[in-house]
């Protein structure tokens, strides 16, 4: 399915530049809203990816956000907003070089869509260091 959302980063005054790899704000149009729940690192089969590995979980709940987007007929190009909670503070920079890695492949024009990262003290497993929900639209 070709990718008709069109979407558009907002160009912003008097506010500094993104710290990251992402916009503050993107405009998004046609299209259903999709609304990925929060993904962790687990496989297919259910089990545990990357047990204390920050930069194996980022790209494992890639993967599943992937897929999920694949399985909506969308892809990368269609998410409009990530939010990402990471488990404790010392882990951010391996989650940072991770997506270093990911980007260029999902974002390769550099049109990151927002994203609000929270640094918190637990997820749902103790295993879990990661989580990423996203937002799309439909093409």
């Amino acid at each position: 399915m070709a990718n008709q959302t069109e979407r558009t980063i907002v160009d912003i005054k008097g506010v500094s530049q993104p710290l990251g790899a992402y916009n503050h704000a993107m405009s998004a149009r046609p299209g259903k809203l999709l609304f990925i729940a929060g993904q962790v690192s687990i496989n297919e089969q259910g089990e545990t990816v990357g047990p204390g590995d920050l930069a194996v979980q980022t790209h494992q709940v890639y993967h599943n956000l992937e897929q999920i987007l694949s399985s909506a007929g969308a892809t990368f190009a269609d998410v409009v907003k990530f939010s990402t909670f990471i488990k404790k503070g010392e882990n951010l920079e391996n989650y940072m070089s991770a997506r270093r890695e990911i980007s260029p492949r999902i974002y390769p024009n550099n049109e990151f869509p927002p994203n609000t990262l929270l640094v918190i003290e637990r997820l749902v497993k103790e295993d879990f260091l990661i989580e990423v929900e996203a937002t799309a639209v439909l093409p």
